[in-house]
């Protein structure tokens, strides 16, 4: 199966749907509902716990669990007070980024639907002024203006304190071979999880194990949506997909940073959280099957949801396959195509090879 192969035209209609709609933490329930819809004919069963952490089962009767899993929410901001003037002030939901706010539309979530507005900014002209200072933004000072001239009027759209904020920035490709959007990170994991899930079925594969298809919730507050989906489905293993950095655009420090570049591989990381055994499982794969592949070190966390599974229900094996990607948390997040066939390819062929391997004693 060549990589190239992979992605078809019923795939990307799924994934530019998928991406275009929002999916803020804690507000993930319309994009899961993409999702299930999308992975339901590849799968046994499908549930969804508390908080909407969404997943698929192949076997599930099978008493030794796999998990394979990525997360489904997106960054983006709560409305936290409305000026008399009408002006709406934000905090973070998630890592969202002050520098790139301004001159932003924005989509306001409410009760009565979407209200539109935009990051306003002052003009150059204004802010070089002799005597002051350049200001750079920053959480008191960024502010969105819907066009209301009272807070009454910002309230009479359905706006409050508590509704959620997101950017309305779309998919495209770029140059052929590279998939732009916001939310890649990590709609793009959901995505793959589901076309392995899409080549189980259409490839005819039986696997000896449970496999359980996740996509967690609330991952950019903190790792909660696998924090709590791994204590009800209690995996023997994990295999986490999540995004990485490109290093090799300017203003980034490889010595600190790794050295990874789009177009190059999926990226398979070395953490006290990976389990030695299953990491080297996958390299082995990834080079009987010709995929190639790049390495990463992280220190004390990987920041993804392999902590999460790592450390719960006494120790689960896992490991971390990151698709690399520019601009991360920014509405011009960037992943190369051949990466994301290839992160499918490694996790497919992966659990094909776990067949015959999936206990992985760590002193075998």
């Amino acid at each position: 199966m060549q990589a190239k192969t992979i992605l078809n035209n019923q795939s990307l209609s799924f994934l530019e749907k998928y991406l275009n709609n929002a999916s803020p933490t804690g507000v993930e329930k319309e994009g899961q509902k993409l999702w299930m819809d999308y992975i339901k004919p590849y799968v046994d069963t499908l549930f969804t716990d508390t908080y909407g952490t969404a997943v698929a089962v192949i076997n599930p009767d099978a008493d030794f669990k796999v998990v394979i899993e990525g997360h489904a929410d997106e960054i983006s901001w709560y409305v936290n007070y409305i000026s008399d003037d009408g002006m709406i002030y934000v905090i973070r939901n998630g890592g969202s980024d002050q520098m790139i706010a301004p001159s932003k539309r924005v989509n306001i979530h409410t009760n009565n639907g979407i209200v539109k507005g935009v990051f306003g900014w002052p003009a150059i002209h204004t802010r070089l002024r002799a005597g002051k200072d350049e200001p750079t933004p920053k959480l008191e000072n960024i502010f969105i203006d819907c066009g209301c001239d009272s807070k009454a009027e910002v309230e009479a759209l359905g706006v409050h304190v508590g509704c959620v904020i997101t950017y309305p920035d779309g998919f495209e490709i770029l140059n052929d071979n590279k998939f732009i959007c916001r939310a890649l990170d990590n709609r793009m994991g959901g995505f793959m999880i589901a076309e392995v899930a899409r080549l189980l079925k259409e490839n005819n594969k039986k696997l000896p194990f449970g496999l359980y298809i996740t996509n967690a919730v609330q991952e950019e507050v903190g790792l909660r949506g696998a924090e709590m989906i791994t204590q009800t489905i209690k995996p023997n293993i994990a295999i986490v997909t999540d995004v990485c950095h490109d290093s090799t655009t300017p203003m980034i420090d490889k010595k600190v940073e790794g050295d990874a570049k789009i177009g190059l591989g999926p990226v398979i990381t070395y953490a006290p959280a990976v389990q030695n055994n299953l990491r080297d499982l996958i390299i082995d794969t990834a080079t009987t099957n010709n995929i190639p592949f790049q390495r990463l070190a992280s220190s004390r966390v990987t920041g993804t949801d392999t902590d999460a599974f790592a450390y719960s229900n006494g120790g689960v094996a896992s490991a971390l396959i990151s698709l690399p990607l520019r601009y991360m948390h920014t509405t011009v997040e960037m992943v190369h195509r051949n990466d994301v066939e290839n992160v499918i390819k490694l996790i497919y062929e992966t659990l094909l090879t776990l067949e015959n391997n999936h206990n992985l004693s760590y002193f075998e």
